[in-house]
Formats: structure tokens, sequence, C-alpha cells
């Protein structure tokens, strides 16, 4: 999960205030010191931190939380507030133009993931916006780059405009955008070059690029492992070419996620989108309420409605839940939800949406391991069709036979076909949780 470090110390400190009925001045300045070490440690920059803090303490010592029925909540909430607006505010859309196509320069240092984020986005605006957006080919100083966006190109069935490594950037970028225009593309996403270090023949290609075809968007790619360095180069690229936003990639490796923190506050341009994954389809718009919700262990319901809306079929959703209710779920059925799932992301990250989950027992620290869903549907994949359809029929030689296709053991099969009835039945529980009866929980199996 993104800013993992630091979600993880925020929330220790914020649930030693939740409960309190009573909050005091010295309460609030101890959490607020917890708070500013945790900022630190996470590598937001100093200044942003200092002033993220004095807002928190000044809120949280007014008049509005002391007298308040429930002052810790308050207290969180200020926090929350405050992370928010720090991030941004709110979401930053982007930018359409008068007339089509919109044209987007993305630039940014070599290595930052320029040329698949740019993949990434055209992916972006066409399945969730429905436009057609053109990549534009103009790294052709890097070895292999224009090959690897044609290749992107091909796996994503997406149009790409490229004229090999001989021609110049700038003239490529506008015959580009010419045949945006002869072929009614909504989008020109066009890939520049980059540099390992900010020079200045880098910045005079690009500015004498934004000069030629006036970019609506001139998204700065930055990845969000770099900490501090990454402010640095944000604030150069924006001096020189006036960014209108920030992409923030590899957001959900092993990064202290200070760097995203302080991007918008040092540089007052958005966090448009963030990559949350290597996949051609894990790039987000950045909702600096929902990121906030996460990193202070509230959950992110709306994401996690998004992804849903994405991937599950509204058709099939109808199909199941009248399942549910007669309860003819079968093993097909089964198969047909953990595909639907796993498109939706990693487990680990799906439940760091989900309100109070980091809070219940025993799920703070739980790694779920994706080989285990393999081996369940290893599991299924081993019975027949009338198996799947109706386990009851499973005898002492079936279950040996579908263990041994499924190079498990047949306890593992007994305990999947035993948590499958018992999911079944919670199933039905769900249907009368309306009526006032309460579920049961029910296990991932193996786990």
């Amino acid at each position: 999960m993104a800013f993992e470090g630091l979600a993880e110390r925020l929330q220790d400190t914020i649930k030693k205030i939740t409960g309190k009925g009573k909050v005091s001045e010295q309460d609030v300045k101890e959490m607020t010191r917890e708070v500013r070490l945790a900022l630190l440690e996470a590598d937001v920059n100093f200044k942003v931190v200092k002033d993220l803090i004095k807002r928190i303490k000044e809120r949280a010592i007014g008049q509005e939380v002391m007298d308040s029925l429930t002052p810790g909540q308050q207290v969180i909430k200020v926090v929350k507030d405050e992370l928010t607006d720090l991030m941004g505010g709110e979401h930053s859309k982007i930018a359409v133009a008068p007339k089509p196509p919109t044209v987007i320069m993305m630039v940014g240092l070599q290595g930052a993931g320029k040329t698949t984020t740019s993949g990434k986005l055209a992916n972006l605006l066409r399945k969730k916006y429905n436009r057609s957006p053109l990549l534009v080919a103009c790294d052709v100083y890097r070895p292999a780059a224009v090959d690897q966006l044609e290749t992107l190109g091909k796996q994503l069935n997406m149009p790409v405009f490229s004229q090999g490594t001989d021609a110049n950037p700038v003239d490529i970028a506008k015959q580009a955008i010419e045949e945006a225009k002869e072929n009614h593309y909504d989008y020109v996403i066009v890939d520049t070059a980059g540099r390992l270090h900010v020079d200045e023949n880098l910045m005079d290609e690009l500015t004498q690029m934004k000069e030629t075809v006036n970019p609506d968007e001139i998204f700065l790619v930055v990845d969000a492992m770099t900490g501090q360095d990454a402010v640095n180069v944000a604030k150069s690229f924006d001096e020189q070419l006036d960014i209108s936003g920030v992409v923030l990639t590899k957001l959900d490796g092993d990064t202290r996620g200070g760097a995203a923190l302080s991007i918008r506050a040092v540089t007052g341009k958005p966090i448009k989108f963030a990559g949350m994954g290597e996949k051609l389809d894990q790039l987000e718009p950045f909702h600096p309420d929902r990121m906030a919700s996460r990193i202070l262990g509230m959950g992110d319901v709306l994401t996690l409605i998004e992804k849903a809306q994405t991937t599950v079929d509204e058709k099939q959703a109808k199909e199941l839940e009248e399942k549910m209710r007669t309860m003819s779920f079968t093993f097909e059925d089964f198969l047909e939800q953990m595909g639907q799932v796993k498109k939706m992301g990693p487990l680990e990250d799906l439940m760091t949406m989900i309100p109070g989950m980091n809070k219940m027992k025993g799920l703070k620290n739980v790694q779920i391991d994706e080989k285990q869903l393999d081996q369940v549907e290893a599991i299924v994949y081993s019975m027949t069709k009338e198996e799947r359809q109706q386990p009851e029929i499973m005898n002492a030689s079936r279950k040996k036979r579908i263990a041994k296709g499924s190079g498990t053991s047949v306890s593992q099969v007994n305990r999947l076909l035993k948590q499958f009835n018992e999911m079944k039945k919670m199933m039905k529980q769900m249907t009368n949780m309306q009526k006032g009866k309460k579920a049961k929980g029910f296990k991932f199996p193996f786990m």
C-alpha cells in the first residue's frame, strides 16, 4: 500500500486519542509531536511538516474540538482535513481542449517511468472516459524507447505515431497533432525524452516543443521512491516549463511517500494521477481526500466501488445476487468471482480500502499469499463440470483424483469444500441481515 510506514505510525498515534472522552492541550501536543516525527521519517519536506503541524495544533486546540462531545474523533477529522489540503484538497481533473485533440506532454527524468505511464494514461482515458488517444514517440535518444512505446501500443491495441530515432522530436510532435486532427483522436500523449539529471539541452528541447505544440497539459512524471530529490526535480521542471500537474509512479513500492506529500505544497501543482503497480491498468486518478483516508486507516470505499464498476459486469452481478438469495451459487460462479476480484488488484490493497479493516483483530499485519488463491483455483479447475455444479456428489475417490490433479492434498480439498459450504450459508445470512440477523465470519480458503 502507498505510504505504508507513514500510515502505520499515524494510525498508532491517533488511536491513542480516538477514544478519549476529553482531550487536553497536552494530549494534542503529544499527538502532534508523534505526527511530526512520522512525517519527517516518511521524508516529507521539513518546512511542509512545520506548517502542517502548526495548522493541526491551532485547529485541534480550538473551541470547536475542545467543546465537542467526541473530541478524539474531531481531532482525527482535523488531521484528515489537513492531510487532504496538503495533497491538494480535491481531485484535479484532466484538461479538455475546446477543440480536439487535447495535447498532453509527458516530461521527467530518465527512469521515472514516462513511457509506461504514457501507455497507462492512454489506457485509462479509453477505459474510464471513453476517449480515443494517440501515443507519440518523441524520445529519440534513449535506446529502444520508441520500440517500447510501440510494444505498449500493440499490447493495448492503441495507435502509436512514430518516425524512428532520426527525426527531430519537435517535428514528430507537430506532425502527430496533424495526424490526430485528420483521424479524429481526442487526446495526443507525447512521450518526451528524459535525462539522468536536469540539464540545459533537455530543457531547451522541451521548451521548444511546448512553444510549438502548445500543450493543454504538461505532466511531470516522478518516481515516488526518489524521496526529496523528487521535490527538487519538480521545482526545476516547474520553474522552466510551468507544469500543470504531477503523475507519481511506483506509489505501491517500498516508498516512504514523503515526496508525494511535499510536491503539492512546494510547487503548488496538483498530483493528477498515481501509478499503483506495474500492470497497464494500474494508474488511478489521485484523490487527496481518499488518499488521506487510506493513510489514516479509514478506508477508501469510493475507489473500491470504482474498481468494482470497471471489472464487474452489471448483468452478471444481478445473476449472482439471485444465486446468493436462492443458495444456488456453484464453484463455477466462485471461479468467475475470483477472476473479477483479481482484476481489481492485489487483495492486500483492496483490504486497506475497506473502512475499519485495519482495526479487525488478526488482520492488521495480514499478508495475503496470492499463491494460496492459485491453489484454490487449481482445485476447482481439477473438478468436473458436474462436481463444480453439485459439490455434494464428492466422495473419497473423487477427492483423491482432484487432489492429485491440482497438486494439493485431500485435506486441502476437504477444507475448501467445507469453507465453500460456509460461504454459501454466509451468503444466505447476508440476505437475512436486512431483517436484523447477524452474519457469521468467513475465512479465505487455506488461511
